[in-house]
């Protein structure tokens, strides 16, 4: 149906209304003044981010987050819109489907779609979830060709453009005729960049909010459209503030600029996106009166009602309210209950296939009020790169996988893990995408987890990270220098060497502003989708033991002196990112030590930091050792060991580095500290007889040929650890006592440079 021409009288729905007209004012209709003769009333009820929560979902008591129930909403719409739906309206500012629970999502949401017709649902703003699977199947399949409409409403966006023409790709707005008035529902949506997976909006691009929809009203009101002008303007749009504060309609954001920037010749603005609740009155630029700007949550908790009141003269005031339907007020619809019990039904029998069991919770992160925090590190994350790395290792090679948290939708919760529960927890249906990056460009989207100025909404986006590889981050350093280290199973990451990095196909596509994936010399889709692969990793694994280690530590380190540091140097660490924030049975200290020798212990500060991953932090500060040698003594007399963090499983190694006395053998009859050994000199006061010695260095003092040697036992045998040519580390597990490769990785040029620094220094 052409939206351009699109006049409705939506035919009353079957049924009586539940309650009397009296009760219905009660409950629902805001204080307005009595309506003057020649005024007409025109109610409007709207709901965003429905998002498939066609079953019920409450808790006890209600908050926000529960889902009233596709009958439930339904029910409350029979109720308040009575016997004569001319005269009221039922429209959505978008996300309708798409990250839908499993009843709705395991059918294409199919079944959201039959309970929302069967609502009558007028008008619905474009949501970027309405593209989730591209513009195609939201085109054909969603709504489907005139002739055999699938969703019988209206989808508008007048800033969605298509890319070839520069003209709106999908119609810009909707008219309504309402108590004998016409409506125009403009649409608009958020910027879709980062938020649906390029490829499949590749013929799109998004104009700006305020301009898009001032020229659509410029167009209706002038009478220049199609159909001729509209009465009565109304906004529905897929974006709105970042809390429920009226303060966030005066900053800089594309919905605060709307806002105030859209003509004041837009009665009112219904909004989404943001998954808040509100009902604000703001006046717009150039107007007089307040206008309601309106969000009601999410999942159908709330229902917003606008009651417009055009004028004689064709004058329009406006009023807005949240009606809660989580509290038993409305009785559920009798034909929308079965719709949703059929749905269920099916969902049940497609979904009750066990997969295997997990030893403990797999959980998001959250924020200090219990909901998810899609900037801190988790289990649930990091199994999934794992379970998504595993899928593609024999037939692609895949050596690392990232997951973006936005695609976690669920908890995966210990004991037997169903189908349904699976699917639950990544319900966009990505397929597994390996890409060729170079050490550099896996650092680089590590950087870009600090997300752009409010391009997403949130500050941070932790990426989940597979098995064996770790980093570690100062997060007081400047914007694309905070990555310090990385390392896989045990090796510093080479900046020029390519890896098989898997990622889905929204994250290859550079999804959630992670250009650098995008970027990928190759990439090859293994065709595997994300559910797939986890089904597929509990057939192998049935019974799996989660992963509780870090993969990531945040650490921000007195600054290295030049030489780097020295016996008796005050060495101080502030680390975060040490627990989980949602986790049982965490670690309460941390320690850091070099070699064998523990320098500090601390305990851990275990509060969530909200929107990062700084939850776990410690501070610590110690000396490093002093050896007990003479002070004339050379630094090749030591050896330079990482910093490492030792908190629970996570063990993981800082980018510095520490002198320490080398430990050596006294019966080696060629050591030159061993008495009768060649080169010795029991009366050179730069020898010591009596001492194990090291092997020879002839730049240091002493006896020729001889370097000075630290006492018998004055420090722990020499277990390097590797180590990148700029002495960057990071690594978890068992490889901290792999003595054989760190022994060859400290003879790495960088720790040479340094130990020659230390020595001059030393001298002078």
């Amino acid at each position: 149906m052409n939206a351009h021409s699109s006049l409705r009288k939506r035919a009353a729905r079957s049924g009586a209304a539940l309650v009397t007209a009296g009760v219905l004012v009660a409950l629902s209709v805001p204080s307005v003044a009595s309506a003057a003769e020649g005024d007409t009333t025109i109610d409007v009820y709207d709901v965003n981010d429905f998002h498939g929560r066609i079953a019920q979902s409450l808790s006890t008591p209600p908050r926000s987050g529960d889902a009233a129930g596709a009958a439930v909403l339904a029910g409350a719409l029979d109720q308040l819109r009575g016997d004569d739906p001319s005269t009221s309206a039922f429209v959505s500012a978008g996300d309708n489907i798409g990250a839908s629970t499993f009843e709705s999502f395991i059918q294409q949401d199919q079944p959201t779609i039959d309970v929302l017709n069967a609502m009558d649902l007028s008008v619905s703003a474009i949501g970027n979830h309405e593209l989730d699977k591209g513009r195609a199947d939201l085109q054909d399949r969603v709504i489907g060709p005139d002739d055999a409409r699938n969703a019988q409403w209206d989808y508008v966006s007048a800033n969605i453009l298509d890319r070839a023409t520069g003209e709106p790709a999908f119609d810009p707005y909707s008219i309504q005729e309402i108590s004998g008035k016409r409506v125009g529902f403009i649409g608009a949506t958020v910027d879709l960049t980062g938020l649906v997976s390029p490829d499949g909006i590749a013929s799109l691009e998004m104009a700006d909010i305020t301009d898009s929809v001032n020229a659509v009203a410029t167009d209706l009101l002038d009478g220049d459209a199609a159909n001729g002008e509209a009465d009565v303007l109304v906004l529905i749009v897929h974006d709105g503030a970042e809390t429920a504060a009226a303060s966030d309609l005066d900053g800089d954001s594309a919905f605060a600029r709307a806002v105030h920037g859209v003509t004041p010749d837009v009665s009112a603005i219904l909004s989404g996106h943001t998954h808040q609740t509100y009902v604000h009155d703001v006046v717009p630029d150039g107007g007089t009166v307040p206008r309601p700007v309106i969000q009601t949550g999410s999942y159908g908790f709330n229902l917003g009602h606008l009651q417009l009141t055009v004028a004689a003269d064709g004058s329009v005031t406006a009023t807005g309210e949240d009606i809660r339907l989580v509290d038993g007020t409305f009785a559920p619809d009798a034909g929308v209950a079965a719709t949703v019990a059929a749905a269920v039904a099916e969902a049940d029998v497609l979904g009750a296939v066990e997969l295997g069991t997990t030893d403990v919770d797999m959980r998001r992160a959250v924020q200090t009020d219990g909901s998810e925090n899609r900037g801190g590190e988790s289990t649930l994350g990091n199994f999934v790169a794992e379970v998504q790395r595993t899928a593609t290792a024999d037939r692609q090679g895949s050596q690392i996988a990232f997951m973006n948290p936005g695609g976690l939708r669920a908890d995966l919760l210990g004991g037997t893990v169903t189908y349904k529960e699976a699917a639950l927890v990544q319900p966009f249906a990505n397929t597994l995408v390996v890409l060729d990056l170079t050490g550099a460009q896996v650092e680089q989207a590590l950087e870009q987890q600090w997300q752009p100025p409010s391009a997403t909404g949130r500050p941070f986006l932790k990426l989940g990270v597979s098995d064996g590889f770790a980093y570690t981050y100062d997060p007081a350093a400047a914007t694309g220098s905070r990555i310090t280290s990385m390392t896989l199973d045990g090796a510093a990451i080479d900046p020029a060497t390519t890896y098989k990095v898997t990622v889905n196909s929204f994250l290859a596509s550079g999804g959630d502003n992670f250009t650098a994936f995008a970027g990928a010399a190759a990439k090859q889709d293994s065709g595997t989708v994300d559910l797939e692969a986890q089904v597929e990793y509990f057939e192998t694994n049935r019974d799996v033991t989660v992963a509780d280690d870090q993969r990531s530590v945040g650490a921000t380190l007195t600054p290295t002196p030049a030489g780097g540091f020295q016996p008796g140097d005050r060495v101080s660490l502030a680390l975060s990112s040490l627990l989980f924030s949602n986790a049982a049975d965490q670690p309460t200290s941390v320690q850091v030590s070099a070699g064998d020798q523990v320098l500090a212990t601390a305990d851990i500060d275990p509060a969530v930091v909200d929107t990062t991953d700084e939850q776990g932090r410690a501070t610590l500060a110690f000396d490093v050792p002093t050896a007990v040698a003479p002070a004339a003594r050379a630094a090749a007399d030591t050896t330079d060991e990482p910093l490492v963090v030792t908190v629970g499983a996570t063990r993981i190694a800082l980018p510095v580095t520490i002198p320490l006395a080398v430990a050596v053998d006294p019966t080696d009859p060629t050591d030159p500290g061993t008495p009768g050994g060649p080169g010795t000199d029991p009366t050179d006061p730069g020898t010591d007889p009596g001492a194990p010695g090291t092997p020879a260095d002839p730049g240091a003092p002493g006896a020729p040929g001889v370097d000075p040697v630290v006492e018998d036992g004055a420090g722990p045998g020499a277990q390097g650890a590797p180590t990148a040519a700029d002495g960057s580390l990071a690594y978890t597990g068992a490889e901290l006592l792999a003595p054989a490769a760190a022994a060859g990785l400290l003879l790495l040029a960088g720790i040479t440079a340094m130990v020659i620094a230390r020595r001059r220094r030393l001298q002078r």
